[in-house]
Order: C-alpha cells, then sequence, then structure tokens
C-alpha cells in the first residue's frame, strides 16, 4: 500500500470564499493559497449547506445533508449520526486516520474514525473536556493563560496575541501536525486533518502580521441596497454589528485578514513537512472551511444567514494526485462532497450512506439546496450556480440575486419582472425541499410564510456572547 495516495486536509474557521487573493480580493494576503490554486483547483461555487459550525462539520465528516445527519439549528449536545465517518472510511481502506484542532463533536473526546485526534475545542469545559492545547499550556507554564487577551470568541473587538508566538493556537496546531507527518508508518498511507480555530473570532493575530496590513489600506464594507429593510430575520444580525464604530469595523477587518495570512504561511510548514518527509508527490492537498463570516458586509457580521459571505466558502484541491483536474471550476458543490471527492481520488469504495457526489465526477449538480434555523429564525436558500433565492419564513422575504451580474449581491431582484421565470423555477426547487414542518410555508407552489411579529426587541446580552474567562483552575463548565 506504500505507493497509495495521501491526504492533508486543511480547514478553516470563518473562511469564505470571496477571501483570497485567488479569488480577487482586494487586500487580503495568501501567496500560499494563491499558489494551490493556481496548481490545482479552485472551486468558485462551493457552499456550506447550514453555515454555522457543528451542522458544517456534521456534513463535511459523513457526507450528509442537514436532512439527513439531523442538525440545522446548532445542537452542541447532538451526537454524530450512525453511519460510516470520512475518515473511518480512510481507516477501513487501510490508511492511518489523525487529526488536530477543534472537530466540534460530541462527547468531545469520540475520535469520529481517526485513530487518533488531538483536540483543540476553544476552552469548551461546560462539557467536561479540558483540550489538548490547554493540557499543553500548563506544560508550558502558562496554564489557564490562553483567553487572558481578553477578546470574546464570538465578537469583533481586537487585540494582539499575548503569548510568545509558538503558543499561538494557530502555531500549535502546524506543530501538532507535523508530528504527526513525522511519526506516519512508511508502509500504509495517511489521511491527516488539521482543523484551525482561526479566522473565527477571538480576533487576536500576532502583531508581526496585523502589522502586514495598513488600517488605512483595509477595503470599506459594502451594504446592498435591500440592507436598510426591516427583514426580521436579520434583526439580531444587524444589531450585533451596529454597537461598533467605523474604525472598530476596520480594525476588526485587519486583524481577521491578518489571522487568515498567519494560517496561509503556517500551511507552508506542512507542504514544506510533507516534502522532506518524501510524501507530497504522492499526497492530494485540500483547502476549505465550514463556513463564512459577513465581517460587517450589508451590516452584519459572523454566520447563520445565506449571503455568499457566509455560506460561500473556499474550495481548493491540489497537489500531483489530482493534476488531471487542474483549473478553475464553476460547478455547484458542497460540504457533503469533500467525502466522496477524496474517496474518489484515492480510488476508495464511497458508502452508500454518503448523500454528496465526487466534485470530479461527470454527475454535476444542477441546483443546491442550504438551510439553516427553524421558525422564526429560518432561512433557506437554492442555487442554480447563477441565480441564488434566499428565503425568510418570517414575513415571507424573498430575495433573488443574479450573482454573475452581481457577486455582492447589492440589488435584489426579486421583484424584478426580467427574472420571473427565474424566480418561478427556484421557488419550486425550494417547495420541493421543504421537511420538519417548513410545509406549512407554502400554498401549492405559492409561498406564504410565517405572520411577521412586530414586537422584536433586542436581546439584552450580559455575557458578551459567550466571552470566556481565565481557565486556571478549570471552570466549573456550569451554564
Amino acid at each position: 500500500m506504500k505507493n497509495q495516495t495521501n491526504v492533508l486536509m486543511i480547514q478553516a474557521d470563518h473562511w469564505f470564499a470571496g477571501l483570497l487573493g485567488a479569488a480577487g480580493h482586494p487586500v487580503v494576503l495568501t501567496p500560499t493559497l494563491n499558489e494551490l490554486a493556481e496548481k490545482g483547483t479552485l472551486f468558485s461555487n462551493c457552499y456550506s449547506e447550514c453555515p454555522v459550525c457543528v451542522p458544517a462539520r456534521r456534513s463535511l465528516m459523513t457526507g450528509l445533508t442537514p436532512r439527513s445527519h439531523g442538525d440545522r439549528v446548532y445542537d452542541e449536545t447532538l451526537p454524530m449520526p450512525g453511519v460510516k465517518t470520512l475518515a473511518q472510511s480512510f481507516r477501513d481502506a487501510g490508511y492511518q486516520a489523525y487529526a488536530v484542532g477543534k472537530l466540534h463533536v460530541q462527547p468531545q473526546r469520540s475520535r469520529i474514525g481517526f485513530d487518533d485526534v488531538i483536540l483543540q475545542e476553544e476552552g469548551r469545559y461546560q462539557y467536561g473536556v479540558i483540550d489538548d492545547y490547554q493540557i499543553w499550556l500548563g506544560d508550558q507554564n502558562a496554564v489557564g493563560q490562553e483567553f487572558m487577551h481578553g477578546m470574546g470568541n464570538n465578537e469583533y473587538t481586537t487585540r494582539p496575541w499575548h503569548l510568545p508566538e509558538y503558543m499561538h493556537p494557530t502555531n500549535w496546531a502546524t506543530s501538532q501536525m507535523v508530528r504527526f507527518i513525522k511519526r506516519k508508518d512508511p508502509t500504509r498511507p495517511a489521511l491527516f486533518y488539521i482543523s484551525y480555530m482561526f479566522p473565527h473570532p477571538p480576533l487576536v493575530p500576532l502583531a508581526v502580521y496585523q502589522d502586514m496590513y495598513d488600517l488605512n489600506e483595509i477595503d470599506e464594507p459594502f451594504t446592498g441596497d435591500w440592507a436598510a429593510e426591516d427583514i426580521p430575520v436579520l434583526r439580531q444580525g444587524h444589531a450585533a454589528a451596529a454597537k461598533y464604530s467605523h474604525r472598530e469595523i476596520q480594525m476588526a477587518r485587519r486583524a481577521f485578514y491578518a489571522q487568515c495570512t498567519h494560517i496561509d504561511h503556517q500551511i507552508r510548514i506542512l507542504i514544506g513537512t510533507l516534502r522532506e518527509e518524501k510524501l507530497l508527490d504522492n499526497t492530494v492537498i485540500l483547502f476549505t472551511s465550514d463556513h463564512g463570516d459577513m465581517l460587517f458586509n450589508h451590516g452584519l457580521v459572523a454566520k447563520r444567514v445565506m449571503y455568499e459571505n457566509s455560506a460561500n466558502i473556499p474550495l481548493i484541491i491540489t497537489g500531483r494526485p489530482a493534476a488531471a483536474y487542474r483549473g478553475n471550476e464553476n460547478r455547484l458543490v458542497c460540504l457533503a462532497d469533500i467525502m466522496p471527492t477524496l474517496l474518489d481520488i484515492c480510488g476508495l469504495e464511497i458508502p452508500g450512506t454518503v448523500e454528496g457526489r465526487s466534485a470530479f465526477s461527470q454527475n454535476k449538480r444542477e441546483m443546491l439546496y442550504c438551510e439553516i434555523g427553524e421558525g422564526m429564525q429560518a432561512i433557506r436558500m437554492v442555487h442554480d450556480g447563477r441565480f441564488k433565492l434566499v428565503y425568510s419564513p418570517a414575513g415571507n422575504y424573498i430575495q433573488l440575486f443574479d450573482l454573475e451580474k452581481d457577486p455582492h449581491e447589492m440589488v435584489n431582484a426579486a421583484g424584478n419582472p426580467e427574472y420571473a421565470r427565474v424566480r418561478e423555477k427556484l421557488t419550486s426547487f425550494l417547495i420541493k425541499n421543504f421537511y420538519g414542518g417548513d410545509e406549512a410555508w407554502a400554498d401549492g407552489s405559492r409561498l406564504i410564510g410565517l405572520p411577521c411579529e412586530d414586537d422584536y426587541q433586542p436581546q439584552t446580552d450580559y455575557g458578551l456572547y459567550n466571552q470566556r474567562g481565565g481557565h486556571w483552575p478549570p471552570p466549573t463548565g456550569r451554564r
């Protein structure tokens, strides 16, 4: 088996598709990923079926849609579905399979098919686990210091990293994966999976990366002509973004870009290690994210919406084993497709439970359905490769975007007569995919949605949106 293809699978968190120099971003520095995209395949139409951490990662690791894996709302307590995972599929084929970083599964120490997992769970003590990064900090005489920078995991205030550079979670994850690569059994192929915590907040870049960006050169957020409308499902998101001043917004975007560049440079170390261990020529490399971040575009932050910055994610596949597929690709793909794609490239059996399809198969997807939330917080999306319909049942709100002409979703074309036939086609596909109570949002072929409540009041958050504290002694984990 020594000649069989190895896999290095790299995942970031909150990284949207447009946040690459190779995708035309005017500011962010991603030289490594640009080169990987140029020498491989860059997919411009890859989407997170449910753009929030837990459901997205369930799709990635099982090849299932949210409808089948059971989570479209973000349920941290939900065990993984009882199907063969990506890691288990490779192990059943004789691979060794190792993971480093964030898994975000329950129970936390579940290996979901990997031989071993070096865990980095962003300080989620509430479920009873002290992760391996925190244990390592203790070994470095920095016990409990991970969050003493004071920045929040879901907020957009920022400051530079407070500990030595080698202690930054991005550097630590890279060093742990380097060890796994060096410890590979030379008689067996390997699946290596590294899941970086960043650029997900906290926004705590190393100062050296923050200094690469002049605050005055950071691009301004863009705002569509529809963003001023009172869209019920977006009220909370707009409120979360509105508390930041213009300077704070630009500082947040600079820090976010800096964390991306940091990861980009760390990927070079992984590739260099593969080369030095004589594995590079027989390794396929994949880069993606679980979802994106609105990053103040359209007056929104974070994810949980179906606009491009939240749902459209990067997908780069490169390496000599994938050389035959080299070139840009605009076919519709999603996270559930990654498992069958990697198995396909490696010539391995794809489990019958998998709903995704190989991104290199002749069977291209004509339409994609994505979903998040339920009831008044629900958002659904249908995409045909060019046109995208976004639907919120609260107030029966419909948006239609022509992404070929309007890639930043600046104009809602739902009411434009020129797009009537497109809207009808996408609406029909949307309704056909309703389940779990969503069926009540339609009357035949007509969308009727849910009555909109007019008594919305912003939530008062006394906890700074899940702010972490001092982690020594370990927190009790009580909510």
